[in-house]
């Protein structure tokens, strides 16, 4: 039987992950949230788990009477991580929270059902050769390259033309002006139902272009091997083009339960309900992206070719920052691709093996680019 530690337990791959499990032979080992206790509450009453983590102190509170052992901040994430007799972790965290739980969970070899692209974005040099020498996996649990992940299954690399990501464009794809978007605009996605950072990020294109950082580190392929096509359906997740311009892709509907369940059973399948129906679908339309309308693209790229000098820490802090500020309604939906641009010129980070090392450059970037926000954009 497995023993699952499932990070972010109530955000949306959290609840998703749980449905899953609930469907499967494993023992639920811990679960952690931030701030919704109500909901890790009845979590904790339905999987039983030995501990739980949580954002604050003052949240232990909600969950005094139930005999679990209750952990607090980042701290109680990496002692969650440390768990003997642990086969899995499922990193649903958000942001660059999700960085040192992954390395943990990699560190004391136990496989790593990554959804938290964060990590890899910022420190995918150092995940990857950790991963590879505890020979512990990381599965990606993104729909995009769970997709990709199981259409290179067995094949060779130098069958490979490309790898394709594809992306919903978002809500404002068609869009021609992003003048006055609002943040309930902003957080209205035509198809996913996600968190808040996410769903900003998926409307700027910024979640995209993190995918294009994760490809890089999860797959091995450089930028010119790695395309994004814009797919409005969501119902082809990404594809693999091969030298004999045949292409394999994978589709399901948007599901989060699809790629979370593939990464926590593989190879078997768990019978889910959800089904598309290929007679009954009107279309599948392709265009391409629009790196002019959405440059959130080209940094992404940009950050691959420079890798050494290690741009995606930079892009994803300033994009954190950014998008909060967008949230609170300090600066407009426009500015967040300003701030991007202009930090990926400023700051400047390379590479480092040292997971802690990174840490603080996390904290030292994001004080300065905090500095630059209030100082240009922020509205008086």
């Amino acid at each position: 039987m497995q023993r699952v530690v499932v990070l972010g337990s109530t955000g949306s791959i959290g609840v998703n992950t749980l449905d899953v499990l609930s469907h499967m032979d494993v023992e639920v080992v811990a679960l952690s949230c931030n701030r919704n206790v109500e909901l890790l509450r009845k979590q904790v009453e339905q999987f039983k788990p030995e501990y739980v983590c949580i954002g604050e102190n003052a949240d232990r509170e909600y969950l005094k009477d139930l005999p679990v052992k209750v952990l607090i901040g980042s701290d109680g994430l990496v002692e969650l991580c440390n768990l003997e007799n642990v086969d899995v972790v499922v990193n649903g965290l958000v942001g660059s929270a999700g960085l040192l739980p992954s390395y943990t969970a990699l560190k004391n070899k136990k496989t790593l059902a990554l959804a938290n692209k964060e990590s890899l974005v910022i420190a995918g040099n150092i995940l990857t050769k950790l991963s590879k020498k505890v020979k512990k996996e990381i599965v990606p649990v993104d729909s995009e390259h769970s997709a990709i992940y199981q259409c290179l299954e067995g094949r060779k690399k130098e069958d490979i033309e490309r790898i394709i990501l594809t992306a919903s464009g978002g809500p404002f794809f068609g869009k021609d002006s992003f003048e006055g978007i609002t943040v309930k605009d902003a957080l209205a996605h035509p198809n996913w139902n996600m968190g808040k950072k996410i769903t900003i990020d998926s409307a700027t294109m910024m979640n995209k272009g993190f995918e294009i950082i994760e490809a890089y580190w999860l797959f091995d392929f450089g930028g010119d091997k790695i395309s994004v096509v814009i797919h409005p359906e969501s119902i082809i997740h990404s594809a693999v083009e091969f030298i004999d311009g045949s292409i394999i892709a994978q589709l399901a509907d948007h599901d989060m339960r699809i790629p979370i369940a593939y990464a926590l059973s593989k190879p078997r399948r768990i019978k889910l309900s959800n089904r598309i129906l290929l007679d009954e679908l009107s279309k599948l339309t392709f265009k391409k992206a629009n790196f002019k309308k959405f440059p959130t693209l080209a940094y992404a790229y940009k950050a691959v070719e420079n890798i050494d000098r290690n741009l995606g820490l930079v892009l994803n802090v300033a994009d954190e920052c950014a998008v909060e500020y967008f949230l609170e309604g300090k600066i407009d939906f426009v500015d967040i691709f300003d701030i991007l641009r202009r930090s990926m010129e400023i700051f400047e980070n390379n590479q480092s093996s040292d997971i802690f090392a990174i840490m603080d450059e996390i904290e030292r970037l994001k004080r300065e680019i905090v500095e630059l926000i209030n100082k240009d954009y922020v509205r008086v």
